[in-house]
């Protein structure tokens, strides 16, 4: 898995890092100390230690190219997050601080926003161990406990949008039932069994990764048991179910929506409410098909090819399915306020209140200030 170069006597590791989650990242160590040199001293180091043989130049390309590549990812990552933040917390805020958008669907869509600021959160912590994947400075049990947060919330996501899919075919296809059957109350519980059910599904990742040593350092990683057991394997094939599952049921659901909408006269009002709510939430189906697939192929190829000695292509492949990742978890915000009128009058409504709440506090301070003044 390693490709060993030598130079004046000391070796370096050109080394695709073992992965500390699913996704694969890449360093460059010398000798034992590794830590992930910065983007200009990776590429001079190595423009002033490699020899002009065929091997090193070709190796000495392999690192300039990651290294800008890593570079583009890590500008990608962080305007990528604060939006993301940005965005979901908003969505949160308006569902519970307005009553009016306290229905099913956006009870879904604000417990799914909970899920994906979790995402972005850890996002630095993936961009840390991108650049320097060792030594692990935050211990075995932060290790352990990020890993499957972050496992935890790609399961809950899924599950939240296959329930709000079958929500809307009750609402759209069977509007009688669905009335008796779609409560706030109910649709709460259903979101508190979702949570339960994705921590549960996600609770061999406690087992999977944890701190081990490499290279005479410790690095947060997938450990040898996970492997050597077939864990690993059995989570990759969990995880697949998860998204393949959902992807059919979303598929046969979306098609039932159609067909009776299209057998539908579409003078109906109510009719139209369900056209444009089925719309906006195959926008985001489609959205989390495309963002999402590369990362589930990503780390099936990952639980495939350990050991592999050409990892180039699946690392530049998982680098490119992670920026996929967390753009999946910072862009339904967007999609919200560009598909829903409802919620850009929502959200413009809040940001105006608040606004105005601290305009007309600041005016009574004022006030009172120069009253004591005078």
């Amino acid at each position: 898995m390693h490709d060993v170069i030598e130079i004046k006597n000391r070796s370096y590791n050109t080394c695709f890092c073992e992965k500390t989650s699913f996704h694969d990242a890449f360093c460059l160590t010398e000798g034992n100390c590794g830590v992930c040199l910065s983007v200009c001293a990776c590429v001079e180091q190595i423009r002033q230690k490699l020899t002009s043989t065929n091997d090193s130049n070709t190796a000495q390309l392999k690192m300039t190219d990651f290294c800008v590549c890593c570079l583009c990812v890590t500008v990608i990552y962080i305007p990528l997050m604060l939006f993301g933040l940005l965005g979901n917390i908003l969505t949160i805020l308006v569902v519970w601080l307005r009553p009016h958008m306290r229905t099913s669907t956006y009870l879904y869509l604000s417990s799914m926003a909970v899920s994906d600021l979790l995402i972005l959160l850890l996002l630095p912590l993936d961009l840390y161990k991108l650049w320097r994947p060792r030594p692990w400075p935050l211990g075995d049990l932060a290790c352990k406990l990020t890993m499957f947060l972050s496992e935890c919330c790609t399961f809950c996501t899924i599950l939240h949008i296959t329930f709000l899919s079958l929500e809307r075919y009750l609402a759209v296809c069977w509007p009688i039932t669905a009335k008796t059957l779609v409560t706030r109350r109910r649709t709460r519980t259903i979101i508190g069994c979702l949570w339960l059910g994705a921590a549960v599904s996600a609770a061999p990742v406690l087992v999977m990764v944890g701190v081990e040593e490499v290279g005479g350092e410790e690095e947060c990683r997938c450990t040898h048991f996970a492997i050597s057991s077939g864990l690993l394997s059995a989570m990759m094939i969990l995880s697949n179910l998860y998204f393949l599952v959902p992807l059919c049921i979303l598929g046969l659901v979306y098609s039932l929506i159609g067909r009776t909408l299209w057998l539908r006269p579409k003078s109906s009002r109510r009719d139209q409410s369900h056209r444009n709510t089925v719309k906006m939430l195959g926008v985001i189906v489609l959205a989390f098909v495309l963002c999402w697939l590369p990362f589930h192929v990503g780390r099936t190829i990952f639980s495939l090819s350990l050991g592999s000695q050409n990892d180039t292509p699946k690392n530049y492949f998982n680098l490119v399915s992670s920026v996929l990742f967390y753009l999946s978890a910072a862009v339904n915000p967007l999609l919200y306020n560009l598909m829903s009128a409802r919620y850009r009058h929502a959200v413009h409504s809040l940001i105006h209140t608040q606004s105005h709440t601290q305009a007309r506090r600041l005016q009574t301070l004022t006030v009172h200030h120069s009253t004591t003044t005078l």
